[in-house]
């Protein structure tokens, strides 16, 4: 071996060191950590193989989930008018068979036809009579002395404006209105069981077959739902679909993001929701123009059966196989990577990649990891009080953001429409917010955006019920400004976590935060008697979430908690007139940005990548080759930058704090589902 490995950091002479430094540029020292980061920026951090991955595959792929996830609102619309089915009347016309069986009630101060109750007559006495009378029906007259019932015989519809759903077809009125509801909450009620199960097969077998196989989930009970001839199949095919939801949306998502290099995650971040939105905005032209159910069930989702063709060119992720020991299919991909790119593939990085594997495996052979769980978040008092407080905020706000997509075509006079803006009002929030984290930072945007979104739905009920524009116009306010709120949640709860408990908090946060999806298609509900009551409950459930993220500490320019005692400490001197501080500023005492020292963990959390967290040896300097590219997004925040001490011989390093949505991980480092859409 050419270059000399120390020991000890004891060991050290000016000879050895010499010797190291002289030797580095020409070849790099095989026992040096290997990082997939250091090496991007050598065969391209976003070239022309990132972005024919990320725009053709990636993004693309997270159509089927807003598809899927909200076709089903439209498959339930509910005609204005409809009333008992009467089988004798039948050969009557509409309105002589109308007034004769169906009673008269009292709605807006308006008397209309009932749409639950019939006349209980017996109609072939009646109709003989009229048959005496030489078939004249006009004789017959309803007295109010008759008997009320229930329909018994199904119901007719008014088709002229919504004239096919599952309302029409299994009858969902009157006492089993409540059923599309319970359609919703199935669907969320398989999210959380879908990203464990999906979660699993991610880590186990790989990004490509864990998305295939969610695809496959995804289509087949689409089918399912098309082929659905009663309620409770209907109800079961979306649990299935919910299964998937948002797992079809996140693989491809973690793809993206392992792929590229580390600042340009923020651009992949705002273009998946990006992509994500745009799926939901041409998903309203398709119920647009299709109206029958069981062609848009079709329509919504046989386009994506294409989607199998990129079963030919997704590659897998470089850092799975780098992490499950796959050695020669990551260098293959790596290497095409930066043949695509036109970047020379170094010659000692497959030298490098088999001394690490060699290195980790020794390493899980010696290293005593620590067990941390979700009982030591609720161990000590202000890691109890900061996971409480987030995973309250993100409650609120995941379940605020979706019950207002789900509510958003009950208002307005044109459903599609006003569909369509919920979504269009997200795309300029999202880059918004993005300038606002990294400027005001975490605490207050968050907060703002929850508490102003509030306060636009519950202002709704001071408006008149005739003011429909008006009311369209705060609830498009409100989603704009929980779709920005909803973008900085997660970031934010990553970073006041401590890396130690990073991936155990996040999770557990989403997981409760997507109880709240199950529960908010009930609150939607009521708005069938009150237009406005949803937006209150919302808004004050938003205006709750917003305040409780007031009480949690800035992490904008500062050193982010590493290990449980660290993130006790963080924000443990939190006074009121903290919240006064607006725009944080950064510590003239502290390094020039916010840093996440992530070698602290090296023995200690199972969080924590060993390839990412270790570099040996601070005397050396690693070389920084030169990199051309420039990212759409220009990030200052995303530098990084380095310390240590100069009597070690591992030098600690330090990974600036990004505005990033990334996703928890393993003790492996590789990235993990979560229930978040």
């Amino acid at each position: 071996m050419s270059s000399q490995i120390v020991e000890s950091e004891d060991e050290f002479d000016e000879s050895s060191e010499l010797q190291q430094k002289n030797t580095l540029e020409s070849q790099p020292s095989v026992d040096e950590a290997f990082d997939l980061d250091d090496l991007l920026p050598v065969i391209g951090e976003f070239g022309k193989y990132q972005k024919l991955l990320v725009f053709g595959i990636c993004l693309p792929a997270c159509i089927p989930c807003g598809f899927c996830a909200f076709n089903q609102l439209f498959m339930a619309d509910t005609p204005d008018d409809y009333w008992c089915r009467v089988p004798e009347l039948l050969q009557l016309d509409l309105e002589q068979r109308k007034y004769l069986a169906i009673p008269k009630e009292l709605e807006n101060d308006e008397m209309v036809y009932s749409k639950c109750y019939t006349y209980g007559v017996n109609w072939t006495q009646m109709l003989d009579l009229a048959d005496d009378n030489g078939g004249n029906y006009t004789f017959l007259e309803p007295n109010s002395s008759w008997p009320l019932v229930k329909c018994s015989q199904g119901w007719e519809y008014n088709t002229s404006i919504v004239w096919s759903s599952i309302v029409i077809d299994f009858d969902l009125v009157c006492d089993q209105d409540i059923y599309p509801t319970i359609g919703l909450a199935a669907l969320n009620s398989g999210g959380p069981v879908g990203v464990y199960l999906f979660g699993l097969l991610n880590d186990r077998a790989g990004r490509r077959l864990s998305y295939f196989t969610c695809l496959a989930t995804l289509l087949a009970g689409s089918l399912m739902t098309s082929l659905s001839k009663d309620f409770w199949t209907w109800a079961g095919s979306r649990v299935i679909v919910g299964l998937t939801i948002p797992a079809v949306y996140q693989i491809p998502f973690i793809i993206s993001l392992e792929l590229v290099g580390e600042k340009y995650r923020s651009f992949v971040t705002v273009m998946t929701c990006t992509f994500y939105t745009s799926g939901i905005m041409l998903l309203s032209l398709v119920t647009y123009l299709e109206r029958d159910w069981v062609r848009l069930s079709y329509y919504t989702s046989l386009p994506f059966y294409s989607y199998f063709l990129y079963i030919f060119i997704m590659p897998e992720s470089p850092r799975w196989l780098l992490m499950r020991g796959r050695l020669e299919e990551a260098l293959r991909i790596l290497e095409s990577m930066a043949r695509v790119n036109g970047q020379k593939f170094p010659e000692a990085v497959h030298s490098k990649l088999e001394a690490q594997i060699r290195r980790d495996k020794l390493k899980k052979q010696k290293k005593k990891v620590a067990n941390v769980g979700l009982a030591d978040l609720c161990r000590t008092p202000n890691m109890r009080l900061k996971t409480i407080l987030i995973t309250l905020s993100w409650f609120a706000n995941e379940t605020v953001y979706l019950g207002l997509s789900y509510y958003g075509p009950s208002l307005g006079t044109n459903q599609y429409v006003s569909f369509f803006l919920s979504a269009v009002v997200e795309l300029p929030s999202y880059l918004c917010c993005w300038y606002f984290m990294d400027t005001w930072g975490r605490r207050w945007p968050l907060s703002l955006s929850m508490i102003l979104g509030g306060v636009a739905c519950i202002i709704t009920v001071m408006l008149p019920d005739d003011a429909i524009e008006e009311t369209l116009i705060l609830y498009l306010i409100s989603k704009a400004l929980l779709s920005a709120s909803f973008l900085i949640i997660y970031p934010f709860a990553g970073e006041l976590y401590p890396t130690q408990v990073r991936g155990i908090g996040i999770g557990a946060s989403s997981y409760i935060g997507g109880l709240g999806l199950i529960g908010i298609p009930f609150v939607t509900y009521l708005g069938k008697e009150n237009l406005k009551l949803p937006l209150v409950i919302m808004g004050f459930v938003s205006m709750l979430g917003g305040m409780t993220g007031l009480r949690l500490p800035e992490t904008l320019h500062h050193r982010l908690p590493q290990t449980i005692e660290e993130g006790e400490e963080f924000g443990k001197n939190w006074q009121f007139k903290d919240c006064l501080h607006c725009k944080p500023q950064p510590d003239v005492h502290s390094p020039p940005a916010s840093y996440e020292n992530l070698d602290v963990l090296g023995g200690f959390s199972n969080n924590a990548s060993e390839v990412e967290l270790e570099l040996k040896d601070s005397r050396r300097q690693r070389p920084h080759p030169h990199v051309t590219e420039r990212t759409p997004l220009e990030d200052s925040s995303g530098s990084v930058g380095s310390t240590g001490r100069q009597h070690r011989a591992s030098m600690k390093r330090l990974v600036r704090q990004m505005s990033v949505m990334d996703t928890q991980r393993t003790h492996d480092g590789t990235m993990q589902l979560t229930h978040w859409i």
